[in-house]
């Protein structure tokens, strides 16, 4: 029997099978940016499950019925982002070259943790990671590893900041009196799980309430006065460049004068906004990344990378190296010119992927200039959105778009109101159920695909341009969509 399976397999590494592999995905990238078909699935979740249903298959079948199988089943009730009504999360459009490298980094298999296990890997991760943290502003002796996403690039730098407050903290834990983290209020929930899951507990956490949607720089000031006057160590403040909910960004250079008075550690949460470092006029807040001593940035969103591709850069690369200080003689037991290019003692990840690799192909297929045009793209869709709005009766704009994304809210006849005799809370409470309703209603039609979040305690919607190929004419579908779903609710 074990013949038969080393046979089925040495024919899976065909270039026909392959072929077969990649037809697939050429079926799909072709079917969707095209903008035939749904943008999701009408299925319910328990549909879904059901479609999954049953044992494991004892004996194998062909690939060629799997692979139909596969597209029938799983691909067509799939979100499609190479869509161009799709308009929600901040997961990308990836770049056919990067899906077209996922299959030469598995077929590598390297691991990333040691030099030995990935030679030429590791050396590209060493010259990326150098090259983008000095394209952030840091010195010579700056570094940094890839990580799964911003989750955990911001989870590494607050580990790497409790040790520069707390040196013993691994060894001896965070006794009675832990320090505190400021963060504004819009930022990503991985900070504060990240406060929680360092075990200085959730408290521990200083929200500052924004103004604009961007972290109120007076109040931050007088939220470290306080905390200074009662006696607290702050171990680090948390700003975003490029917030989830708005995509603004907070003024670097404000906190991060502030923090650099006080000695206090500077993270930038960059995982969606740190990409405009390419672009060809990037944001005025960015110049305070120079006051950073953290940086995470996700290259898997506004790179246009496929999952997964974060990262964390540090001013001293010693500070992660800090953080995971730990004896693993089985694993880093070169000489030090070898040991100080291992990744695994400055990371999470020991068994990791080679996702450099995609990273170091977009590069040097596109070039830092030809990323930047698709970064600027993307944002100028957001504005195309903002204009449009602006020019119609029944939408109104949140705020202006710094990035990417948008927020606002669909007003109807009720809304107009308020140019004339004004609106009362009644109408804005219908208003409120309206959009509430309006967005999960407009996505299970399958024509486009949003999100949604809530601003200043009431329900709007937001976009997330993340498909270059979304253009003025598939905004002005949205917005058409909308209010004609939206007409329907309220005939209803």
């Amino acid at each position: 029997m074990i013949d038969d399976i080393l046979a089925e397999l040495e024919a899976d590494a065909s270039l026909e099978v392959g072929k077969q592999f990649a037809a697939v995905t050429a079926r799909y990238f072709e079917s969707t940016r095209a903008g035939k078909g749904q943008v999701s699935t009408p299925c319910s979740a328990e549909e879904l499950a059901q479609r999954f249903a049953g044992e494991f298959p004892r004996d194998g079948r062909p690939v060629a019925e799997i692979l139909a199988r596969l597209e029938g089943d799983v691909i067509a009730d799939a979100n499609k982002y190479y869509h161009p009504m799709y308009m929600g999360h901040q997961t990308s459009a990836p770049l056919p070259v990067g899906v077209w490298m996922e299959s030469v980094i598995g077929a590598l298999n390297q691991s990333l943790a040691v030099w030995e296990m990935s030679p030429t890997a590791t050396m590209i991760e060493q010259q990326i990671v150098g090259g983008l943290a000095k394209l952030a502003g840091y010195g010579a002796g700056a570094g940094g590893t890839l990580t799964s996403g911003g989750t955990e690039a911001n989870f590494t730098a607050m580990l790497a900041a409790r040790n520069a407050a707390v040196p013993n903290a691994w060894e001896d834990g965070l006794g009675a009196d832990p320090p505190v983290v400021v963060y504004g209020e819009h930022a990503h929930y991985a900070v504060t799980r990240a406060i929680g899951q360092l075990g200085m507990g959730r408290r521990r956490g200083i929200p500052i309430p924004s103004r604009d949607y961007r972290i109120d720089v007076d109040l931050l000031t007088a939220a470290l006065d306080r905390l200074r006057n009662e006696g607290k160590q702050v171990m680090a403040v948390v700003a975003s460049a490029g917030t989830t909910a708005t995509g603004s960004f907070d003024d670097l250079e404000a906190v991060g004068k502030l923090c650099e008075e006080r000695g206090i550690w500077l993270h930038v949460d960059g995982a969606h906004g740190a990409s405009a470092l390419l672009s060809s006029k990037p944001p005025r807040a960015l110049n305070g990344l120079r006051y950073s001593r953290s940086l995470a940035w996700d290259p898997h969103k506004m790179m246009l990378l496929p999952l997964a591709a974060g990262m964390v850069l540090t001013r001293d690369e010693g500070d992660l190296e800090r953080a995971f200080a730990q004896q693993a003689p089985y694993l880093f037991h070169a000489g030090k010119s070898t040991r100080i290019v291992d990744q695994g003692i400055r990371s999470f990840q020991c068994s990791r992927r080679a996702d450099v690799l995609k990273l170091w192909f977009a590069m040097q297929r596109f070039g830092t200039s030809g990323l930047g045009q698709l970064y600027d793209h993307l944002c100028n869709t957001a504005r195309i959105l903002h204009d449009a709005i602006e020019e119609r009766g029944d939408f109104e704009n949140l705020h202006e778009p710094e990035s990417n994304i948008l927020c606002f809210r669909y007003l109807g006849a009720k809304g107009r109101k308020k140019a004339g005799s004004g609106i009362t809370s009644s109408d804005v409470e219908q208003i409120d159920a309206l959009n509430r309703e309006l967005r999960p209603r407009y996505n299970r039609d399958g024509t486009g695909w949003i999100t949604a979040t809530v601003l200043g305690g009431r329900p709007v919607l937001r976009v997330t341009m993340m498909n270059p190929r979304t253009s003025a004419v598939h905004v002005k579908a949205l917005l058409d969509g909308l209010a004609a779903k939206a007409k329907e609710i309220e005939s209803a």
